[in-house]
This record gives structure tokens, sequence and C-alpha cells, in this order.
């Protein structure tokens, strides 16, 4: 089975990337954070890539109980990862916690999650 996953976040990770540093100065204007957005990019990518592993892992298993545990199991690890990355950014801000930088980084969330479900549903296509 090929698997284009990795193909596809590195794509996402790169475009991102690339709009986040032609769009440097204009974040920067209306009081966005660019490292915590470059990072929170890359860790999304990361986290990405760890939770496609574990829903794979779910797919590609017999048993129901087991799909079902990998499956939200990564589902809610990332999420709980995100919120605790955005916590700790709102946290050690709290003074100049920017709100377009937290919707920026809600809208990489999805970008990965999307990635990452579009790939989950190939692989259980050619599973079936």
């Amino acid at each position: 089975m090929s698997d284009r996953f990795y193909f596809r976040v590195i794509g996402v990770f790169i475009i991102l990337n690339v709009a986040l540093l032609s769009l440097k100065a204009w974040l920067l204007d209306n009081g966005a954070h660019h490292n915590v957005l470059l990072f929170g990019n890359l860790a999304l990518a990361t986290i990405s890539g760890i939770t496609y592993n574990m829903s794979r892992k779910g797919v590609q298993s017999d048993n129901n109980s087991i799909f079902m545990l990998r499956v939200y199991g990564s589902m809610i690890s990332r999420m709980m990862l995100c919120l605790a990355g955005i916590t700790i950014y709102a946290v050690a801000n709290r003074a100049n916690t920017s709100r377009i930088t937290i919707f920026i980084l809600m809208f990489f969330y999805i970008v990965y999650a999307v990635c990452e479900n579009v790939s989950l549903q190939k692989i259980t296509r050619k599973k079936n």
C-alpha cells in the first residue's frame, strides 16, 4: 500500500510556512505573534504524523474495539495537545495574547485534521 500522507503533510507544512513568511509584515501589523505561528505549524505537523500512525494502526486492525480505541485515542490526544499548547501560549502572554494568532492556529488544526482524515478514508476504501 502506497501511503502518501507524509508527502501531503510535508506539502501542507511547506505551503503554510511560505504563507506565514510572505505575510509576516501583515501579521505583525495586525498583532499576530509570528514565531508562535511558525512553532505551532511545526507542532501541528508533528502531532498530525503521530496521530495518523495511531489511527492507521487502528484502521488496519481486525478487532473493532482496537479500531475504536486507536481512532478516538488519536483524535482526543491531538485535541488535548493543541488545547494545552494554546493554553500555555495564552498564560505565558497573558497581557499580550493575540486573538488572531489563536484563530490562525485553529485554522492550521483544521487543515491538518482534514489532511489526516482524507488519507485515512483512502486507506479504508482500499481495505474494503
